[in-house]
């Protein structure tokens, strides 16, 4: 592995502001599509829902079937007027306080981002929904995390689902007009607060296609959490500690992708969530093993893929961890010329934007 791969700086590009996709397309599947060869470095245009013509009977195709939840809720400080006063110690009542959940651990407690959270300690209560849903702050952690036990009446989350916000990236400035196109049309399982984005390209209909042409489609699960978008702040990226993910795979969904390997199919992954939870369950043979853990692997270059042959993404934030794991895939100097290419192009970057799909079919390119 060279030192070069290795400096944070070495995965920068620039991006004009406004490439930054803010609102989602009427239809998931009209996006653009920029092919790569991993092997080559060579690309090609197309458009997302002609990605059929580029997977091959045999092939498995892994999906994240995550859910994200609503995490972002907007309250006020409850005041207990029988406290002594410290003057501007603590936020006035009424003040607006943002909650936002990370992890359950369990029914009624979380880990969240509270903010402003200096100044609420251990003890505060906060209100949403006119008292519809309070929290009180049991415990403040080393990293300014707040776990919050919470107080509401019927089941958690028909109250986040009413009270919530969808949790958006904070480049994407414009407001959500429907919440479910944060959400892939195949999500199923509650616990993301940020989507696999790249699976918002499909629609029922062309996973349908796919799957008539002789695709597996094997679901895993891992929720994404705020880590993901965590930015790398060391240098050198050797010293960038990754962020705990939980992931399920299932025996159906091991079996799929082992059956796919054992017979000569590629397995191609959408999005960096799938490509990171496969690779953590496999073993050093490339066996994926059903069961669930948490995760904090780190794909960088260098990194031999044990299972993951092509992958579908979306292009990423510079100098993240995203890119480099598809930089781990394709080559830094692949991906940075595609990144390229795609601003030259006009593309749309980020959750809302393009896609990016690497592959290893040089025949595509004749």
């Amino acid at each position: 592995m060279s030192e070069i791969t290795l400096k944070k700086s070495d995965f920068y590009y620039e991006l004009p502001e406004e490439l930054i996709a803010q609102d989602p397309l009427e239809d998931r599947s009209s996006s653009r599509l920029l092919l790569l060869d991993k092997n080559t470095g060579k690309f090609k245009h197309e458009h997302f829902a002609n990605i059929i013509n580029y997977l091959h009977k045999g092939d498995c195709l892994v999906i994240n079937n995550t859910k994200v939840i609503p995490a972002r809720l907007i309250g006020e400080r409850i005041v207990d007027e029988t406290a002594p006063r410290k003057g501007c110690e603590a936020p006035k009542p009424g003040a607006a306080i943002e909650v936002f959940l990370l992890k359950r651990l369990e029914a009624d407690l979380w880990e969240t981002i509270v903010k402003p959270g200096k100044k609420l300690k251990e003890g505060s209560k906060v209100s949403f929904g006119n008292g519809d849903l309070t929290g009180v702050i049991e415990t403040v952690k080393p990293d300014g995390n707040r776990l919050v036990r919470f107080k509401f009446d019927g089941i958690f989350e028909e109250v986040l689902d009413r009270l919530g916000e969808m949790p958006l990236p904070p480049y994407i400035t414009h407001e959500l007009k429907d919440r479910n196109r944060y959400q892939t049309v195949y999500a199923k399982h509650e616990g993301s607060v940020a989507a696999p984005t790249a699976g918002l390209h499909f629609t029922k209909e062309l996973l349908e296609k796919i799957k008539l042409m002789g695709v597996d489609i094997a679901e895993v699960t891992l929720h994404v959490g705020l880590g993901t978008f965590r930015p790398v702040k060391e240098d050198n990226i050797l010293d960038h500690h990754m962020h705990s993910e939980f992931y399920i795979v299932d025996q159906e969904a091991a079996d799929k992708i082992n059956n796919c390997k054992i017979n000569g199919g590629r397995v191609i992954c959408v999005g960096t969530t799938s490509c990171r939870t496969i690779e953590s369950a496999a073993d050093e043979n490339g066996v994926v093993h059903p069961g669930s853990a948490d995760t904090e692997i780190f794909i960088y270059p260098g990194y031999n893929f044990k299972v993951l042959d092509c992958l579908i993404t979306n292009f990423h934030l510079p100098e993240s961890t995203l890119i480099m794991l598809v930089s781990a895939l394709a080559g830094r100097e692949h991906v940075l010329a595609a990144y390229e290419e795609a601003v030259k192009e006009r593309y749309r970057f980020f959750s809302f934007g393009d896609a990016m799909f690497i592959t290893d079919n040089i025949d595509i390119f004749n």
